[in-house]
């Protein structure tokens, strides 16, 4: 596979970013960096160049990068974030997928977007309906996508859609049938299980958190890559969010 992965390195307030649905746990600001490293290493190990957004240190949530910018073909739909706090974020991703060509085009008020919500797999996109996106963000994206199938889905309990559900290569989901209701829903063996990254042929990236999940996968001709993202993973983060993967 040969791509870009957009990233952004964490800042020192890391540990100040926003939780929701998880009791707040200390992080670890240097060890998040150095997962980071390896999280970025392993992404570069699959053929995935990385490409870095400007540091963003005042912003805690920044490295979650995903939530800034849903890539679509050459497309780049600039979102713009549930929470506030987070909006800042998105100027630093704009010149970024400016320079590397991609036509870029923004959520506007009142709607609101975070990526985490986007699933695409094929020519479906499956968008949550979370705390972070409402229905006339849902509305713009589709709008914005018209050669797409964008499908709203409704969540119980869970910061993003892909915090519940990811799909695999062949186009299977995996996730908590307990927090989306989507057909066909492979059960993970742990909750981190659901958070699965394609890095092409059958290749996966995963969090070393989901060691049995990792081993069904393998069982099924999966290449599983795992990466520890613990100190993400305190703050509702999991392997989707550090990344936007471009063709």
């Amino acid at each position: 596979m040969s791509g870009i992965a957009l990233v952004r390195k964490p800042g020192p307030r890391i540990a100040d970013g926003l939780v929701t649905y998880v009791r707040r746990d200390p992080v670890d600001p240097e060890l998040a960096l150095r997962q980071h490293e390896a999280y970025v290493s392993a992404l570069d190990a699959a053929g995935w160049r990385p490409v870095y957004a400007d540091p963003a240190d005042d912003l805690p949530d920044a490295p979650f990068v995903e939530d800034t910018v849903v890539v679509c073909g050459r497309l780049a739909v600039l979102t713009r974030p549930g929470a506030p706090e987070r909006r800042p974020e998105v100027a630093s991703v704009e010149r970024v997928v400016r320079e590397l060509g991609l036509t870029s085009v923004r959520i506007a008020e009142p709607g609101t977007l975070d990526g985490g919500d986007v699933l695409q797999t094929g020519a479906t996109v499956y968008v949550g309906r979370s705390s972070r996106t409402n229905d006339e963000g849902i509305a713009q994206l589709a709008a914005l996508l018209p050669e797409r199938e964008v499908v709203p889905v409704g969540l119980d309990g869970v910061l993003h859609l892909k915090s519940a559900v990811t799909a695999l290569p062949d186009g299977t989901f995996i996730g908590d049938p307990s927090r989306v209701d989507l057909p066909g829903l492979l059960v993970p063996a742990e909750e981190a299980g659901a958070h699965v990254v394609p890095l092409g042929g059958g290749r996966v990236l995963m969090s070393a958190s989901a060691p049995a999940t990792a081993a069904m996968l393998r069982e099924r001709g999966l290449d599983v890559v795992a990466v520890d993202i613990s100190e993400f993973e305190k703050l509702e983060g999991c392997v989707t969010c550090l990344s936007v993967l471009i063709m």
